[in-house]
């Protein structure tokens, strides 16, 4: 089996706090994106209660809107936590950089 390298330089870059920027900014505009379609949803499905004469249908149409609904907003959801959460290593790792440019000097 392969150990890992203890050595972290001869490995993979680390990322910088560009990336993570890039990455907050994106899961924002995603956020933003699946709000807009989770409140667009919601409003057509206040306008457009399903209607039908068979109790099956009904509870059927009900359940599908249901699951509609709530998968947008799962996805609004993630995308917030996940850009909150990288702008957050953003900080971090200016903060991080910076720290350590002072004490080199």
């Amino acid at each position: 089996m392969d150990k890992p390298d203890p050595n972290p330089s001869t490995s993979e870059p680390r990322k910088g706090p560009l990336s993570f920027l890039s990455g907050a900014l994106t899961a924002a505009l995603l956020g933003w994106l699946s709000w807009g379609l989770s409140r667009r949803l919601t409003l057509y499905y206040l306008q457009h209660p399903p209607n039908y004469s068979s109790q099956v249908a009904q509870s059927i149409a009900t359940a599908l809107k249901t699951l509609i609904v709530g998968m947008a907003f799962l996805a609004t959801f993630s995308f917030g936590f996940i850009s909150l959460g990288l702008t957050l290593v953003f900080v971090r790792s200016v903060v991080q950089t910076v720290t350590t440019s002072a004490a080199d000097d």
